[in-house]
């Protein structure tokens, strides 16, 4: 790098995130230098397609690699997304003595602890705050403000489009498909909305924030996963009448010495700050021994904000390179990942039954023989049907599945519903 503190900043791909990148560099350039002393400069922009119409840049190539080994890049911001090209051009970047800043969650989630070694030999920083929660300052904080503390559990609404689904089918009274609909036509959801509504995307970033919260190694195919699908309209309104809202939530544990890592819809008592989360908006709550109980609130999506995010990681990575350091990379242990059998939660289960004498006695006893307790029953009739609706103590998962299965065989349990989790019960 030369001499007068300018950084020169390749940027791999221009979707959202990538334009908005350039855009924030161009419009607050002279902020940045002033505040911090570095002149951003972005050298070179790599594209899918350069037929397509851009002006006010020459730098544009749809060689990828080139903008890696291109001797005027000093930094490297990776915004194409998926694995590959992606991995191959940040190890490149990493082994050519380039900090990187990605937003890339899928990458990070799978091969973060190998981009984390390639960091640590180069000696360059390796920075993905963009990659979780767009906006949100949460990686930094986790990395740096509270590593010194013993963190004990993480919570968190970390996808946008489902927490703008469920706030529908929520406030609105809006069936799944209706209120997915609305997300697809107000951009909050893609065409093909699996990875969102799935909670794949959750996954990913809950492996993320698991890595660094406990430093462990931890991967998105070891996070348990469910999506909001399965939610129903009657669901949500029982839920509110049970004084809980319903979230899709990241819940990141430790428990004596192992991480459980889940994602699924649950059950937020409404005084929790969580439940106040509405719209595309995502929050995580961090609970540390020492700090207490933290939030950090905001937009977790979109081309800016993200950006945002990224141009954050560009100025601290340049500052570092400016001075030949770096931010240094976490050292990822390794450690147990608790089964979710193993997991312990309370639990809110339907049931639609027979409307007769001693129905309730043997789904109570279907229960106990499980050793899952009962805190409350709600009935609703139906004619000659009745709807339970039951809100469990603390129990095993393993326990409260086998419950399931016994229902289902019940003469007179004509259908068992929706098994959500309830947060709030002890570990």
């Amino acid at each position: 790098m030369d001499g007068n503190s300018t950084v020169r900043v390749g940027v791999l791909g221009y979707g959202n995130v990538g334009a908005a990148v350039v855009a924030l560099i161009g419009e607050n350039g002279d902020t940045i230098a002033a505040r911090t002393g570095l002149r951003l400069e972005v050298a070179r922009v790599a594209v899918r397609d350069l037929s397509k119409a851009r002006t006010g840049f020459s730098g544009f190539t749809d060689d990828a690699a080139s903008v890696v080994t291109d001797p005027d890049v000093d930094l490297v911001v990776e915004v194409i997304g998926g694995i590959d090209p992606a991995k191959s051009l940040v190890l490149a970047a990493l082994e050519a003595g380039k900090p990187v800043v990605t937003a890339n969650k899928e990458l990070m989630a799978a091969y973060g602890a190998e981009l984390f070694d390639a960091a640590a030999k180069a000696g360059v920083d390796l920075l993905f705050e963009a990659a979780v929660a767009g906006a949100i300052p949460l990686i930094r904080p986790l990395r740096e403000s509270l590593a010194g503390d013993r963190i004990t559990r993480v919570l968190g609404i970390v996808n946008g489009t489902t927490n703008f689904i469920l706030t529908r089918m929520t406030e609105s009274g809006q069936t799944f498909a209706e209120a997915l609909a609305e997300a697809q036509s107000l951009g909050y959801a893609e065409r093909d909305p699996t990875a969102d509504v799935e909670g794949h995307d959750a996954a990913a970033k809950a492996s993320i924030i698991a890595s660094l919260a406990f430093g462990v190694r931890v991967v998105a195919s070891d996070v348990y996963r469910e999506g909001i699908t399965g939610v129903s309209a009657d669901d949500i309104r029982m839920a509110g009448r049970l004084g809980y809202v319903v979230k899709l939530l990241a819940v990141i544990d430790a428990v004596n010495g192992e991480v459980a890592v889940r994602v699924h819809p649950t059950m937020v008592p409404a005084a929790h700050p969580l439940a106040s989360v509405r719209e595309a908006f995502n929050a995580v709550f961090v609970e540390g021994a020492a700090a207490g109980e933290l939030m950090f609130y905001g937009r977790g999506a979109g081309g800016r904000p993200t950006a945002s995010a990224a141009l954050g990681d560009v100025i601290d990575a340049a500052a570092n390179l400016r001075q030949g350091t770096s931010a240094g990379v976490p050292g990822l242990a390794s450690a147990r990942i608790r089964p979710m059998d193993e997991v312990r939660s309370q639990y809110y289960l339907s049931l639609d039954v027979a409307d007769l004498p001693g129905v309730l006695e043997q789904v109570a006893a279907a229960f106990a023989r499980h050793l899952v307790s009962i805190v409350q029953v709600l009935q609703v009739g139906m004619g000659q049907e009745a709807r339970l609706v039951l809100v469990t103590h603390t129990a095993y998962e393993r326990d409260m599945q086998a419950t399931v299965a016994e229902l289902r065989d019940l003469d007179h349990v004509d259908r068992v519903g929706t098994l959500l989790r309830v947060i709030g019960g002890e570990q």
